[in-house]
């Protein structure tokens, strides 16, 4: 094995580049029915809490534009 020629301050660093473990992990557990029940129900608020606001904001957002239309018909009839 070859060695590094600059310096590093902890020898573990160096060590564990080239650490290689055997040990595998243990296999993942699959999700119940009632744990996948429930993140599907928690994404399902999730959307509908995004689209609900969406669809309140919408129109707080959008410009009035009879209130501005009436008005300037009101100041073309007074002429």
């Amino acid at each position: 094995m070859r060695r590094r020629s600059e310096s590093v301050p902890f020898a573990f660093v160096a060590e564990a580049e080239r650490f290689r473990s055997n040990v595998t992990p243990p296999p993942r557990q699959r999700p119940s029915p009632r744990q996948i029940l429930g993140r599907s129900l928690t994404a399902l608020a999730v959307v509908a809490g995004f689209a609900g606001s969406l669809l309140l904001g919408l129109p707080a957002l959008q410009t009035d534009q009879t209130a501005t239309h009436t008005h300037h018909t009101a100041t073309v009839r007074s002429r």
